[in-house]
């Protein structure tokens, strides 16, 4: 009897161990099933991912940069002087709040060399804070030839084989008392030709035709082949004195250059106070307003154009 009984419990024991068996590999295969099936997901997701390697994120780079290869590249050059510290601060300010749409435009502090030992310290200062400031190679004035110093060195500090070729579409200089509305300045932009443009405010005050006079100094702008053109021609080193927004307009006509050319009036103005010919009332289609001469003025043109109102509410500060 006991014998038997044995026989049982081993036949019990051997046929419990068999169906465990058999459920292991079940479990097992529907486990390969389903790794396998995540395997091939993987492999697909992985698949639209770019490879790591250093070739194919090079690719993936430009890629992203062909994208916005349509974007168009401005540089802001507002000419002012070494000494002029708060200004340049307060100019950070005005310019490092806007972000216009479809752009890259770059804003630099132009001057000629630093002529002081405390200028040698803080503007070297600025540059390694802000990296926005041209020192060009001159002795420094405003109708003496700073002008064309700007734009004939332009093309060799920016020869910079990973630039972009032109590393500019736009040129402009401007001064440290004009305010631009770069949202504004761009749109007016878009539709205008790449080459050959000069582009700002027509002067004298009552012309509308930019082909008879010249753009005024508030701030003007042009392409890029114009740049190169200043550089080479000896047309503007033969004629550098004088006041430097009509003198360069003398070049442009003696140069038969700025075939496109573009009056931004009355988008761009002077302040509405004092009343001349060349003022106009703050308005919302507005791309400059020259002559903020003081704070007073540039904080009534701020408020009207309310500059602010992107400011997020937060818990540390309240301004009413």
């Amino acid at each position: 009897m006991k014998s038997s009984a044995s026989r049982r419990d081993r036949h019990r024991f051997i046929l419990s161990s068999l169906f465990f068996i058999l459920f292991l590999c079940v479990l097992a295969s529907i486990n390969e099933v389903r790794f396998d099936s995540l395997l091939r997901f993987g492999r697909c997701a992985l698949a639209n991912i770019p490879s790591q390697s250093s070739n194919s994120s090079s690719t993936s780079f430009l890629a992203v940069n062909s994208s916005a290869s349509s974007d168009i590249r401005i540089l802001i050059g507002i000419l002012t002087l070494p000494d002029q510290y708060n200004r340049r601060h307060f100019l950070r300010l005005i310019y490092g709040t806007q972000s216009p749409v479809g752009a890259q435009v770059d804003v630099k502090f132009v001057f000629c060399n630093l002529t002081k030992e405390d200028q040698k310290v803080l503007v070297a200062l600025e540059i390694m804070r802000y990296d926005d400031i041209i020192i060009l190679d001159c002795k420094e004035n405003m109708n003496k030839g700073k002008t064309y110093t700007y734009f004939s060195s332009l093309p060799d500090i920016l020869n910079d084989t990973d630039r972009p070729s032109p590393p500019y579409h736009y040129v402009m200089k401007t001064d440290d008392d004009t305010y631009f509305r770069l949202d504004k300045l761009v749109e007016s932009l878009k539709p205008l030709p790449r080459e050959d443009l000069y582009y700002g405010y027509v002067i004298p005050c009552p012309s509308m035709d930019p082909f008879v006079h010249y753009m005024s100094g508030m701030g003007y702008m042009i392409s890029w082949d114009i740049v190169e053109w200043i550089r080479d021609s000896e047309i503007p080193k033969n004629h550098l004195e004088g006041p430097e927004d009509k003198v360069f307009g003398d070049w442009i006509r003696e140069g038969h250059r700025a075939k496109n050319r573009y009056n931004a009036k009355w988008s761009m103005y002077n302040f509405p106070e004092p009343p001349t010919r060349c003022t106009h009332e703050l308005w919302p289609d507005t791309i400059a307003v020259h002559l903020l001469k003081n704070q007073e003025k540039w904080i009534r043109t701020l408020k009207y154009f309310n500059v602010t109102s992107n400011l997020k509410p937060s818990k540390l500060y309240h301004i009413p």
